[in-house]
């Protein structure tokens, strides 16, 4: 008490100084979790040390003319340790992990209507498996571009901040790179040693938890984590060849154990969510979470935000006539739900029945991804809205003469001005709408995914198999990622892919079908010159006729046709197929499984 009688000033200035202070710290995000991390970035360096090492190294083997096992063998240890650190590099630097250890396929830049030369282990890859001396020039000056680019991560590792938060989302979409990507082994399409890649992806995130991790998880999160790993480690040291390896096991197991486990782990040690809409939820425990997807992701801005009020109103206008000229048809005139909004028609019909260019693509998933129509020429599902409407073939309609008719409907006015706040129906408004409800079509709740839940009883012992062959031996999962299994390219899903596929004009594929696909709109760009979007396999097998052109009556015969080769395996001239070319050697019964699989990706 005489302490605060003889210094009652100072005692105020403490108690104020210490609310302050307790007050700034809840405002700021990064205060409590800005320590030290020059451990991490230190570890980063001294793996990218090692790269450039190996990278000389190789440089010299190849110099002096080293037989190509010895050539496998240093660059296998190349891409190890490229794996210890793709973790950082892909996440803080995403353009030059492109160019490391992207698709040994050019780099398009739409907006200039050119191509870029492929770099990186891909494309040595590609050089060494197998090798001759032939290659020995070549292989020198992509060695030298790799060089360079580990130049670039020793530079911006030097300069950049990097916060706990950043490194602990780098880490979990690691994990998620590994459950897509890694497992499919897209980055080792040609020498398949991504099974012996995978421990070492893994090791690396379990080291960058422990840099980051205090007392709050070392005893609890952080420890069920390594025994995770190291759980999961034993497994693909125990098995590494694609062939046989136990996919459909492994991914619940292990990887989504993982998964789950670094939600713990960011919980205990109190790490917020970074603040960028991504399209994986920043709380999915897994890939097969339920609302693991965010729909946001993939809208033209914010106004464009996904709500159920959106869907419902959007659902009324899908299946209202008074989107076409006289009323005469409904998007689900041609996008009938019990066929996973596909019509079973070979191609699409115009309103004066005739046959149009292409077939009806299935709506259901479409919301994930970043290009629409077979050819990819509108971005969003707001602009493939307006181009269906305005189409004088297949809606004939016109935008202002609907939009006068919703402003005058009691109805539906009441409606848009309840969800947008205006007094008028504007364009933008309808496409949103329309577009909104296309995007409450993806459920999510086939028997895959309920088996990858923890329903081992959702799918039958031929649909594992299946799925252990289309992830192993038929290499399907290369172009179509799990977890959405279309072309939007996980983790970040970022970016749609297309492919050149080589494809015939039907099931018989003795011509090649010379629709020129996305390059109609990029006719200087060789690599996109017949090249469609890469659609999702969900709902598969409710949407014959298959392809962009409708040729291929059954799922049996687009497995034949992946079978040989593609195009280029049934004789076509086909120079910029991106489809491997190679037989993958399946079986009748191989092929019968596959599809079997595929069934277990129809909703309920």
């Amino acid at each position: 008490m005489k302490i605060v009688s003889k210094y009652p000033v100072l005692l105020v200035l403490c108690i104020a100084f210490f609310i302050a202070a307790l007050f700034q710290c809840k405002g700021d995000k990064h205060t409590s979790i800005n320590e030290d991390l020059s451990v991490v970035k230190s570890e980063i360096s001294k793996t990218n040390a090692a790269f450039e090492k190996q990278i000389n190294e190789l440089i010299v083997l190849v110099s002096e003319n080293a037989d190509e096992k010895t050539i496998q063998g240093k660059f296998e240890q190349l891409r190890i340790t490229y794996k210890k650190m793709e973790w950082a590099v892909e996440y803080f630097l995403p353009n030059s992990a492109r160019f490391i250890n992207g698709p040994a396929l050019p780099e398009i830049e739409m907006d200039e209507h050119t191509e870029l030369e492929p770099e990186g282990l891909q494309v040595l890859e590609e050089i060494f498996y197998p090798y001759t001396a032939e290659n020995k020039e070549e292989s020198i000056r992509y060695l030298k571009k790799l060089i360079n680019k580990s130049n670039t991560i020793k530079t911006n590792f030097q300069a950049i901040t990097i916060s706990k938060d950043q490194v602990f989302d780098a880490a979990r979409q690691e994990i998620f790179r590994i459950t897509s990507l890694g497992i499919s082994g897209f980055d080792t399409p040609v020498s398949g040693t991504f099974l012996k890649e995978m421990p070492y992806s893994l090791k690396a995130v379990q080291l960058t938890l422990q840099q980051i991790s205090t007392e709050k998880s070392k005893t609890r999160a952080l420890k069920e984590i390594e025994v995770a790993i190291a759980s999961a480690v034993t497994v693909l040291n125990k098995n590494t060849d694609r062939n046989t390896f136990d996919y459909v096991n492994f991914i619940p197991d292990h990887l989504n154990t993982i998964s789950s486990l670094l939600l713990e782990f960011k919980k205990q040690e109190g790490i917020p969510d970074i603040e960028v809409t991504s399209a994986l939820s920043k709380n999915a425990a897994t890939f097969f979470s339920e609302n693991a997807f965010n729909p946001n992701a993939f809208v033209p801005g914010k106004e464009y935000a996904f709500s159920r009020e959106k869907a419902a109103l959007g659902k009324k206008l899908f299946n209202d006539k008074i989107l076409s000229n006289n009323n005469t048809r409904s998007c689900a005139t041609c996008h009938i739900p019990e066929k996973a909004f596909t019509d079973g028609l070979a191609k699409s019909m115009s309103l004066e029945n005739a046959e149009l260019q292409r077939n009806t693509p299935s709506l259901n998933y479409a919301g994930f991804q970043h290009g629409q129509f077979w050819d990819m020429r509108k971005d969003d599902l707001e602009g493939q809205s307006s181009d269906v409407i305005s189409n004088k073939e297949e809606m004939h309609g016109d935008l202002n003469i609907i939009l006068g008719k919703i402003n005058q409907d009691p109805q539906y006015l009441p409606e848009f001005r309840k969800i947008y706040e205006t007094q008028k129906a504007e364009t933008w408004q309808l496409q949103n709408l329309l577009a909104s409800y296309i995007r409450s079509l993806a459920k999510f709740d086939s028997n895959f995914d309920e088996y990858m839940r923890g329903n081992r009883s959702a799918m039958t012992e031929n649909q594992k198999q299946g799925f252990n062959l289309f992830v192993g031996k038929a290499q399907c999962a290369l172009c179509h990622f799990i977890p959405l299994f279309n072309g939007t390219v996980p983790p970040n899903f970022k970016k749609t892919e297309q492919e050149v596929l080589g494809t015939a004009t039907n099931g018989d594929n003795r011509s090649f079908d010379q629709d020129p696909g996305r390059g109609k709109f990029h006719q200087t760009v060789e690599a996109l010159q017949h090249s469609f979007k890469t659609p999702t396999l969900r709902n598969i097998s409710k949407t014959a006729p298959y392809m962009h052109n409708g040729g291929y009556k059954t799922l049996k015969e687009v497995m034949n046709f992946y079978n040989k080769g593609g195009g280029k395996g049934f004789g076509f001239k086909v120079d910029n197929q991106t489809l491997s070319d190679a037989p993958l050697q399946l079986s009748e019964k191989e092929i019968d499984l596959i599809i079997e699989f595929m069934e277990a990706l129809n909703d309920r």
